[in-house]
């Protein structure tokens, strides 16, 4: 029921100013992003988590849209009181360039001529499509995501922004992938794409506005689907049961419930999607190697990210032995992460499926947050030796209301807050010692966040200089970074 979710929701679109270089050295020229955003995004811009979807997925992860007969694709996890709680985080979702859902991909026209793209779309990348969705968070103006959340492939979204740009992700989900595709993975893939462009009406992709290849676009995603599934949801759900019939019919025709039920999919699928989008997206997925033929462990040098890798134990597509890899690359490097496995019948699909288990895990996981997790790193800070002078037009420049007042060595001495000024002018003092409180409440980067919350509170402050062991200023801590993030009493 509607009443169960975020209720209706919009795409929207932004288009890149300028041309995004690729990483075969094209460029794909201002292409256009389709995104939904569901919360707010606080005042530090601290918030936000970006989701990361699937192969067929699209931006529309959550709510209702109004011609919709069901939610977004994610909406079990997705919303007020749930793991990504609509009213603590600002969610972002973006339809991947090459997609066929908003995004600029092979159906969208291209600039040059005027007509859809068709095969003059340029190969893409797993790679390309994260620095896609770049543009579009730093257009956000979102300097650092709290999360970054995907399953399958979003899953090797994930992995490749932890990769690519390791210092604006600060925790990260990857659900049901893998670090590279392996042969079986690929030739599933092979086999699908061979099923479209045999299609008569593929046309060498040029199909738009005549009879589209639905056959091989329909039998590409059968032959998907049976990977999404394990052997023992599928007897469950269909065992030899015969549809509409008593006895088989001893032709070619359809007997079986199982046949039936994939021929629905494939059918329903050609409704939805573009077949060359699915021939560049599962090529993007077959060129995903994070270790580029090399070491995992190499590839996961620069990571910052903690990790939560959630893994499916009934998952045959991409087995909890690729996600057990991950996370030994991952520990290797003294990366704080964590792993789990949902047990489920649903195989693949259960990252999709699976709510009880997914809520339970991802809100133990996110609300483990550490100040570390939240603060602001490179904080303003000014020197003991300072005037206050200074310090007022240092707060006018940064834009804040607290400044911690450091030694020649960066331990921290005191901290000045806008108020302290106002109180200068009227006792017409001029040096930083004169008003700055010396004896400052801090926090440790390891503190909880609900500890640093109860600091301020009782304190009756709104913003903590985060110190190491040795005292020296690395950060600062305020309340808007953790007010949207800490369950309301």
């Amino acid at each position: 029921m509607k009443s169960e979710s975020i209720g209706d929701v919009k795409t929207e679109e932004y288009s890149l100013s300028d041309d995004l270089i690729l990483e075969s050295g094209e460029k794909l020229k201002t292409p256009t992003i389709a995104y939904e955003t569901y919360g707010r995004l606080n005042k530090e811009k601290s918030n936000a988590i970006l989701i990361c979807h699937a192969l067929t997925g699209d931006a529309h992860v959550a709510g209702w849209h109004e011609e919709d007969s069901k939610p977004g694709w994610w909406d079990i996890i997705i919303g007020p009181g749930k793991c990504l709680d609509t009213q603590k985080y600002f969610i972002i979702c973006s339809n991947v360039i090459g997609g066929c859902k908003g995004s600029t991909g092979p159906s969208s026209i291209n600039p040059e001529t005027k007509k859809p793209y068709g095969l003059d779309f340029p190969i893409i990348t797993l790679k390309d499509m994260i620095n896609a969705q770049k543009k579009l968070v730093d257009h956000l103006e979102i300097k650092q995501l709290f999360a970054v959340i995907g399953g399958s492939m979003g899953g090797m979204q994930v992995l490749q922004w932890c990769v690519s740009h390791p210092e604006m992700v600060r925790s990260a989900i990857p659900i049901a992938t893998t670090a590279y595709s392996s042969p079986q993975q690929i030739a599933f893939n092979e086999v699908g794409r061979r099923a479209i462009i045999s299609d008569p009406n593929w046309n060498h992709g040029n199909y738009y506005g005549k009879k589209l290849p639905d056959d091989g676009l329909a039998l590409a995603r059968m032959i998907a689907h049976i990977t999404y599934l394990s052997n023992e949801s599928m007897y469950q759900k269909f065992g030899r049961r015969l549809q509409d019939k008593e006895e088989y019919s001893f032709d070619f025709e359809t007997d079986f419930q199982v046949e039936s039920y994939l021929h629905h999919q494939g059918n329903s699928f050609t409704k939805r999607f573009d077949s060359n989008s699915y021939l560049y997206i599962t090529k993007a997925v077959d060129y995903f190697d994070l270790s580029g033929g090399g070491s995992l462990q190499e590839a996961f040098k620069d990571v910052k990210a903690k990790f939560m890798v959630i893994s499916v134990d009934s998952d045959w597509l991409y087995p909890p032995s690729q996600s057990k890899d991950i996370v030994m690359a991952l520990s290797a490097n003294d990366v704080d992460v964590q792993y789990c496995e949902i047990k489920s019948s649903y195989g693949h699909d259960a990252f999709l499926l699976e709510a009880g288990q997914l809520n339970y895990l991802i809100t133990g996981f996110l609300t483990d947050t550490t100040v570390e997790d939240v603060m602001t790193s490179e904080a303003a800070v000014i020197s003991e030796n300072s005037s206050i002078v200074e310090a007022a037009e240092m707060m006018l420049k940064e834009r804040v209301t607290h400044l911690p007042v450091i030694a020649t060595n960066g331990q921290l001495r005191g901290i000045v807050t806008a108020w302290d000024i106002s109180r200068s002018v009227a006792l017409k003092y001029d040096k930083l010692d004169d008003i700055m409180v010396k004896e400052v409440v801090v926090a440790r980067p390891e503190d909880s966040i609900e500890n640093a919350a109860r600091k301020m509170k009782e304190y009756n402050i709104s913003s903590l200089p985060v110190v190491d062991d040795n005292e020296m200023v690395i950060g600062i801590v305020t309340s808007d970074h953790m007010s949207t993030l800490i369950a309301k009493d």
